[in-house]
């Protein structure tokens, strides 16, 4: 019976050890970032368009995580992270990266600029999201691999 205890309880830390390793891995910190991101658009979509009520704090929330994450981003891009994980990372980022690199930086500043003129109304937010919203297409037509 211990025996049986032990086993179960080894074979569980190693598939706690594998999924923190995996967790730890560019190309999965990369795909949390981009949800993140992604989460963030769509509250600020949501209220643009009349489907949520204005909230400040979620505007702001929002906001935030855009920016640390643009910050953050391109870090998560190392040499030999090119393949793995499903990534929709194409190969023009190594190729390009101070283009990208560029990118993410333009995209963390015009949230900067959003959150420091943070928007106060439903019309603000929309308008916030032209600004910030070419962001993502432009990077994502470039850098991103369509699966």
């Amino acid at each position: 019976m211990k025996f049986r205890i032990l086993a179960t309880a080894a074979a569980l830390a190693i598939i706690g050890a594998s999924a923190v390793v995996a967790a730890d891995e560019p190309q999965v910190v990369r795909a949390q970032m981009m949800k993140k991101v992604g989460g963030a658009m769509g509250a600020l979509s949501g209220i643009a368009k009349g489907e949520k009520p204005y909230d400040a704090d979620v505007v702001k929330a929002s906001l935030t995580t855009m920016s640390e994450v643009a910050k953050a981003f391109p870090d998560q891009f190392p040499a030999g992270s090119e393949t793995g994980h499903d990534t929709e990372a194409s190969p023009k980022i190594w190729e390009q990266m101070d283009d990208f690199k560029a990118k993410a930086a333009k995209f963390g500043a015009d949230a900067d600029a959003v959150l420091a003129n943070l928007p106060a109304d439903q019309a603000a937010v929309g308008t916030a999201l032209g600004t910030i919203g070419p962001n993502c297409g432009g990077c994502h037509e470039v850098y991103r691999v369509k699966k």
